[in-house]
């Protein structure tokens, strides 16, 4: 057979890009599966975000992710977005099918995906409490919705911004979803199956942070997910460890998202532990202060 020099090209767009650990992962899974691709990590700045995109069709890339700040603007560019994408108002994930860009949304399912395989619950019919409202918490909050869950609280500081949230993806889900405004300590009472801290309250530099909330009246068995990766063991998991609580942590969520970026992009499954590994050992050797990947970016409960 004839030797085929060819690379296949992926990529993340955003600004600031230079902490990103995503490429990490995602080099290590082609390179176990023997694949001829390169992920390559671009500064791209707002004003240039369109011929950014022209060039990815120009370049034949078979894909992109999307991080700050183009996670929205990006939509405008595309040939279509996929249905849950456009619940959620945001794409991180884009896929070539034949000359067409198709911007998707992983941020939920990689949560999600976290959640069925890490911590072993099925979501649907179980009570949830997202904390936040940004952009995480509404893919979040999308994917739980669509996963069947049978209450999804959400509690926020700013009580505009999160009615808003919940009055939208309630209205195009069809999903009970409630919201209840976060003063003071937010006590869990004894109803929640799974409660998610979906703000930035942990994220490096201030790893001493911990969302403002009282878990004395979780029910056992609770699960408690962070969607801070860095660093892994938030305060938030640590007091739930203490109780005696299931924790799962970020780095779940953001493996499973590249896991679906690699699938989409190529058609093939990843070695997921590779890229759990690849991605740990990135984290290891750079030390803190890696910014959030794959186009997840986490905001203040605010």
């Amino acid at each position: 057979m004839p030797a085929n020099f060819k690379a296949e090209l992926v990529a993340c767009f955003g600004q600031p890009v230079d902490e990103n650990p995503t490429g990490a992962m995602q080099e290590a899974a082609f390179a176990a599966l023997g694949l001829n691709w390169r992920y390559l990590t671009i500064e791209v700045a707002p004003a240039k975000l369109r011929e950014a995109i022209g060039g990815v069709r120009a370049f034949g890339m078979r894909g992109i992710n999307l991080t700050i700040p183009h996670k929205v603007a990006v939509m405008e560019h595309l040939d279509e977005i996929a249905p849950d994408a456009a619940v959620i108002g945001a794409v991180n994930t884009v896929r070539r099918e034949g000359d067409r860009l198709i911007g998707e949304n992983t941020d939920g399912k990689g949560f999600l995906r976290g959640v069925r395989v890490d911590a072993g619950m099925d979501p649907k019919g179980k009570r949830a409490v997202v904390l936040g409202a940004g952009g995480a918490a509404r893919a979040i909050v999308t994917e739980l919705a669509l996963a069947g869950v049978s209450d999804l609280l959400v509690v926020n500081r700013s009580v505009e911004r999160g009615e808003r949230m919940v009055d939208d993806l309630a209205a195009k889900t069809k999903a009970p979803i409630r919201f209840a405004p976060w003063v003071g300590p937010w006590r869990v009472a004894g109803d929640p199956d799974l409660l998610v801290n979906a703000t930035s309250i942990g994220l490096y530099p201030d790893c001493e942070a911990m969302p403002d909330v009282d878990l004395s009246g979780a029910k056992p068995g609770m699960l408690v997910s962070d969607v801070v990766f860095n660093p892994p063991e938030t305060p938030l998991l640590a007091m739930a460890r203490r109780r005696g609580l299931p924790a799962l942590d970020g780095l779940s969520m953001l493996v499973y998202q590249g896991v679906i970026g690699f699938q989409l992009w190529t058609g093939q499954n990843p070695p997921e532990d590779v890229m759990k590994r690849a991605l740990r050992e990135a984290l290891g050797h750079r030390g803190a202060g890696l910014q959030p990947a794959e186009g997840f970016s986490p905001t203040e409960a605010d």
